[in-house]
């Protein structure tokens, strides 16, 4: 594979994906050939599975295998597919989301998700992952101040993203060569200034 798999991760309302897609921008105004994707989704198929995990209720071993359903037809549909034709892929969530949500926010044996893991895609992972961190306090203001109607995940307490915050943070100490953390409540200039700063150094 020749092209770059970023990943974009981080508790709803840090605002990742506002920033995945000015990145891009910021990277196809370099030459280089970009494709933007989320999880669960990126496909037909993944966005049926979506809708359905975000808004039907289902049980935690259910959520979570539909969760890699979802994952592995999006690696063999357009992952894999770009990255081989040369492409840059940006992608809002990833693995790393599941071992926070499911994992850390819901209580999920870690061992499970990486038996998933292992069976879907044992062979790829990220070239990087940036996780926008931010104090759970701030990142419930955005939601709130969105105007969205919130999908099940996002009507969490606070403790659930105190938890899947804890194992995003945790995971990033684990894996300092792959993940790195970036300050979210800072303002969008200086955060897209520290994104271009990590991202292009991988170019």
């Amino acid at each position: 594979m020749t092209g770059k798999f970023i990943t974009f991760e981080g508790i709803d309302g840090a605002g990742k994906s506002t920033h995945l897609v000015r990145f891009a921008e910021r990277l196809a105004e370099r030459g280089i050939e970009v494709v933007t994707t989320r999880e669960p989704g990126g496909t037909p198929l993944g966005e049926r599975l979506r809708e359905l995990l975000l808004h039907e209720s289902m049980s935690l071993a259910t959520e979570t295998l539909l969760m890699f359903a979802a994952r592995n037809e999006h690696l063999e549909r357009l992952i894999r597919p770009a990255l081989r034709e040369g492409r840059w892929v940006l992608c809002d969530r990833f693995t790393d989301a599941t071992f926070a949500y499911q994992g850390g926010g819901r209580g999920l044996d870690p061992g499970r998700i990486a038996t998933l893991e292992e069976w879907v895609h044992p062979d790829l992972q990220p070239d990087l992952t940036v996780v926008f961190d931010v104090p759970v306090s701030i990142a419930c203001r955005r939601l709130a101040k969105a105007g969205t109607s919130p999908d099940r995940f996002e009507r969490e307490p606070a403790l659930f993203f105190t938890r899947v915050r804890a194992v995003y943070k945790e995971r990033a100490a684990r894996f300092p060569g792959r993940i790195r953390v970036v300050d979210a409540s800072r303002k969008p200039s200086e955060i897209m200034k520290t994104l271009e700063d990590i991202i292009l150094n991988i170019c």
